[in-house]
């Protein structure tokens, strides 16, 4: 079975049709520059691009950079245009591109259940937690492989920052750091999340977990297990597939 996912970020919109028996791509990915400003109608015209690269017509899964509630309403905007915050966002989709059934979940936690079901999280119980490394950062909170949503644990407060000012990938290349200095913020804000939440496994998403070699070696005094993520940066697009799955079947 194929449904398309589609990842809006900060930066990038990506998107392919994924096999939902597999977990994976069935395409290789296409991927167009977030606009900026990243507005309602800007960001929903790069997404049909994506789409319609494929020539895709059937049911569609979306991500959005924010907390989503009641599968639609967008509630928060930190990295892409204030005037998403209560938006219809699968209204605006749906009708963007064409009609075509869609549904739109939070980023970080279609790729946190992408990891849970086929990656690095799969069969693990008690509380995990997948921390995406982006333009933000953002989080998917597990307990014994239920999720709890829409956490953005990204905003927490760490050192008198918004932590993924300090700690986010896109803070390391806006500050130049070496993979080590950033290391030591990422080592910071894992010490400050475990001391409230006490997971017994990290998860690194984003695009940083394909060179997790390059930093997670100079991050001590965690506790928990720290594993990249084994999709990596295509856990949303798989994610966002499974929510539009799994919403089709509810409905």
């Amino acid at each position: 079975m194929q449904i398309f996912g589609l990842d809006i970020g900060g930066s990038g919109i990506k998107g392919a049709p994924v096999d939902l028996d597999k977990g994976d791509l069935a395409q290789e990915r296409h991927k167009v520059l977030t606009p900026h400003p990243a507005t309602p109608d800007g960001v929903a015209d790069a997404a049909r691009q994506v789409v319609e690269h494929f020539g895709w017509t059937g049911p569609v899964g979306l991500t959005f950079p924010g907390v989503v509630t009641d599968g639609s309403t967008i509630r928060t905007a930190a990295n892409v245009d204030k005037s998403w915050i209560d938006t219809d966002a699968r209204a605006l989709f749906s009708e963007r591109l064409g009609g075509l059934p869609v549904t739109v979940v939070n980023d970080a936690d279609a790729a946190g259940v992408a990891e849970m079901h086929f990656g690095a999280g799969r069969g693990r119980k008690g509380t995990v937690l997948l921390l995406t490394f982006g333009t933000g950062i953002g989080s998917a909170l597990f307990l014994d492989g239920r999720l709890v949503p829409n956490t953005e644990l990204g905003h927490l407060e760490l050192h008198g920052h918004d932590a993924e000012k300090r700690a986010s990938s896109k803070a390391k290349e806006d500050e130049d750091l070496t993979w080590e200095h950033w290391a030591h913020r990422v080592q910071k804000y894992l010490a400050h999340v475990e001391m409230l939440f006490s997971p017994e496994l990290f998860i690194i998403g984003g695009g940083v977990s394909r060179k997790a070699h390059k930093f997670l070696p100079h991050i001590e005094g965690i506790r928990a297990e720290i594993v990249p993520a084994q999709l990596q940066n295509n856990a949303g697009i798989v994610g966002a597939a499974m929510h539009a799955a799994e919403t089709a079947v509810a409905e």
